[in-house]
Formats: C-alpha cells, structure tokens, sequence
C-alpha cells in the first residue's frame, strides 16, 4: 500500500497535483550521497550496488535526508542503471567516471538479445526496499527509472559522452533499429515503475538527464512517442509522473505533451518561462542551480528567493535543484535551503529570520 496520501506530510503530492499546500515542497536530487559523512562512512563499506541490494540498508540510505534535512519527499536510493543489468547488459559504476558498458551495444543483435525482465523477479531487492520505505516514511516516496534516450546513450556509447556521436548515428542512420532500442527500454522502464508503484512508492521520476543534446525535431520524432507510450502505460495507477532532463529548455513544451504530471526544469531556464512553455495542466520542479549551495549563505538565501517568487507565480510548484546535489556540498547549505523554502511567503518576501540569525 502506497503511503503517500496517507502520509504525515503529503504537500509533496498536493503540489505534484496543482493542489492547495500549506507550504512549498522541497526534496533534492541525489538528496542521499556524498555529501553526508554518514553516508561517506556506509561507502567505506559497501560499494554503491552493494547498497542497492541490502533492503534494510538501502531503506536506511534513502530515509537520511528525511531526518536530516527535513525533505518533504524521499526518493528510492538507486541507480538508472541498475534494471539495464536486468536487461542483460553488464556495466561497472566507476568511480568519478560514471556508468562504464562491458560491451556497448553497436548491432542488431545487442537489441535483440535485450530482455524485457520481470521486476519482481529479477530485482526483488528494489521492491524489497520500497516496501519497507512505504510502510515506515513520514513523508511519500518517490521511484524511479533512466529514460529511454539516456538509458540508449549509456548503452551505445559504453558510458558518459559529450557529443553522443554513436547515439545520435544509430538514431539518424538506422531508424528502424533505433525504434525497436527505444521500444524495449520504454516497455522495460514502464514495467519497472509500475512494480515500484504497486510496491508503494507515491510517485516516480524519469531521468532522462542527457535527451537535452538533441534537437526539438529528433526528440519529437525519436524519443517523444516511446516516453508518451510509458506515461499511457502507467496512467491507470494515477500517480504523478516526473519527467526531467537537463538542457531542455527548448523541449519542456513537449516534456508537457508527453503526459507528464510535473515537468522538472533544470537551472538555465527560469521557472516563469518554463511556465509559459508548459501551460496551466502540469505542476513544475526545480531548479536552483547546485553550484549556488557553495556561496556564502547570504547569497545563497538571495538565489533560493529568486527562484521561489518565480515558481510560485501558479500553483503547482515543487522545490528541486536544477540537478543533482553535488557530492562536495556541505549537508549544513542543504538544511537552510529546506528552512527557507517552508518557511517562504510570496506575499511577505524577504524571508523571515532563520535559527541562526534569530540565535
């Protein structure tokens, strides 16, 4: 049973809805990671997967921010990778490099020899974790799975690209391949979320972090109808749908068109534009710059402002960076942003004084 709804705080979800909340929702990408030495210390230990695949540890990782910062949503700690092992693909996570493919998938048989796995099945550890998470939040969960272009990109170019040359050529020159790729990653990925939903997460995110390289001519044509066929395949279970990449600003319209509930906007696109681009029927999230958690409070406080009184010019808005928490960030930035934002009026800006300054 998903605890979401039912959850202490539920905010994240009225929002994710375009409903009334009481005070605007904040949660971080990559809200569980290096930049807690709790978690620095579990990483003495135990490699990243190794995590993934300990329920009762995993559940642990993923709920830190929630008692620590004060987050209204928690989300899964994973990796996008990880159902493409289940695919039948081998990769290594390494180290300040990123995902790193055994062997990159160039030719017609790769595609075929993909899997279309069952998630209860092959990663029972996954939906081990969430339903412990379900069952003991306070806040809701929130899934998730790679899109299905940078799922692709990862998998032909045998890990992290500038350019996408390998991608963007099987896309270009063999169609016909390219749709069938597509194909299976959008039907795995909508499998994988639905058994993450029906397991008990609230809400769930796709990342397409690396689908902002192509052209609004190439996503609509290549991408846009595989990721509208997972929002169709999960809109019987009527959760919210993130979707999000990065350098997408041209194509949030479409992020919109998808069937998407929320449209996440990464930091170079300010949230009234991206407003104007997605219209009235999705909730949007996002997109303080992650880089602006290592100025100077003061400054910071500044930048957290700017970017509120822009997103909360329509209902519908949740609180994110513009990507992931990087891993050098210090957790103290993370808790002020989190008072600030539940602590913001749009009718009595500037803020309140915060903890520190009113000690």
């Amino acid at each position: 049973m998903r605890n979401g709804d039912f959850a202490v705080n539920n905010r994240f979800l009225r929002a994710c809805r375009r409903e009334p909340v009481d005070r605007v929702p904040v949660w971080f990408m990559r809200q569980a990671g290096r930049y807690d030495p709790e978690y620095r210390q579990i990483r003495e230990t135990y490699t990243l997967l190794d995590i993934c695949r300990e329920p009762e540890l995993c559940a642990r990782v993923t709920r830190m921010p929630v008692d620590k910062l004060g987050v209204d949503a928690a989300i899964l700690f994973s990796d996008i990778m990880v159902p493409v092992g289940a695919m039948g693909m081998s990769f290594s996570l390494q180290e300040n490099v990123g995902p790193v493919m055994e062997h990159p998938l160039r030719a017609e048989e790769d595609v075929a020899s993909l899997r279309v796995f069952e998630p209860e099945e092959e990663l029972p550890y996954v939906l081990a974790t969430i339903r412990h998470l379900a069952k003991a939040l306070p806040v809701p969960l929130i899934g998730f799975a790679g899109g299905p272009f940078t799922l692709a990109s990862y998998m032909i170019e045998g890990g992290p690209s500038r350019d996408y040359v390998h991608t963007k050529t099987l896309m270009l020159a063999r169609p016909d391949l390219w749709d069938r790729l597509m194909s299976k990653l959008s039907q795995a990925m909508a499998r994988y979320l639905r058994a993450q939903i029906q397991a008990g997460a609230s809400a769930v995110q796709i990342f397409d972090s690396w689908v902002g390289s192509l052209s609004v001519h190439a996503f609509r044509a290549r991408v846009k109808p595989h990721v509208q066929r997972m929002m169709a395949d999960l809109a019987d279970l009527r959760v919210p749908v993130i979707y999000f990449g990065v350098h997408t600003g041209e194509l949030l319209a479409d992020f919109a068109d998808t069937g998407a509930t929320v449209v996440g906007v990464d930091w170079r696109t300010p949230l009234d534009r991206a407003r104007q681009r997605v219209g009235t029927s999705v909730a949007l999230q996002g997109n303080l710059d992650p880089v602006s958690l290592f100025a100077p409070p003061e400054v910071l406080r500044r930048e957290v402002e700017t970017v509120l009184e822009l997103g909360t010019q329509s209902p519908g808005y949740i609180f994110n960076l513009g990507h992931g928490v990087k891993p050098s960030t210090d957790l103290a930035q993370l808790q002020r942003v989190v008072e600030w934002v539940h602590a913001f009026d749009p009718a009595n800006s500037p803020y309140p004084p915060s903890k520190e300054e009113r000690a």
